[in-house]
């Protein structure tokens, strides 16, 4: 238990100084929950829930995570990423108001980050919904925020890509796959391939390993 003596103002400066100096942290996975991993960073274990592609991590491997630190009235949370740009993506979603910490993770591990700020740049909201799975009016709203923020310029989106990707989401629930699983053939495609053909042979080739 920590106790802090003084005025929630400077409560609250201390807070924004722990914020600032916890971005990134290196060390041994001790422990590895469903949704989240115990990392060992200099004999101090840090609690840090984690995206998608830190799920893979296993216990006794060496992790090197960016972090978000989550403050709450009654907590202080980890949030770790193996890549920066997942970070920064995570606290762009967060800084929307009603999006919180779980739900920005939920949205991250639905899709790749590239596809998905393309999506969010081109303000194409049935590319949200159907392939993350994330609810209408959240997905408007998330457009809304965002569009203009995510770095990409308007030339660089053509509804081709987008198409095909749905495409392949649709032949793949077709061909009996949930609609969870094929999310989740459809995100661990290699973005080097492409065309609707080669993706989906290779979703369905990845499948079967």
């Amino acid at each position: 238990m920590v106790w802090v003596s003084g005025s929630h103002f400077e409560v609250r400066n201390i807070v924004a100084i722990i914020k600032s100096m916890i971005g990134h942290l290196e060390g041994k996975v001790l422990f590895k929950g469903e949704r989240y991993v115990v990392l060992d960073v200099g004999g101090v274990g840090y609690k840090i829930f984690v995206s998608a592609s830190s799920k893979n991590l296993s216990i006794g491997e060496s992790a090197k995570l960016w972090t978000h630190l989550h403050v709450k009235e009654d907590a202080l949370e980890l949030y770790g990423f193996l890549h920066q740009a997942e970070l920064e993506f995570f606290e762009s979603l967060i800084s929307i108001s009603g999006i919180g910490p779980r739900s920005a993770l939920g949205v991250l591990a639905l899709a790749p980050v590239d596809s998905l700020k393309r999506a969010i740049s081109s303000g194409d909201t049935s590319y949200l919904t159907k392939i993350s799975g994330i609810g209408r009016k959240t997905a408007e709203k998330i457009v809304l925020e965002l569009k203009d923020k995510m770095g990409f310029g308007k030339a660089s989106f053509g509804g081709e890509e987008f198409k095909e990707d749905t495409d392949i989401l649709d032949a793949l629930i077709a061909l009996d796959y949930s609609q969870r699983e094929a999310r989740e053939m459809l995100q661990k495609i290699p973005s080097n391939i492409r065309g609707r053909e080669k993706r989906l042979k290779e979703a369905l080739k990845m499948r079967e390993k």
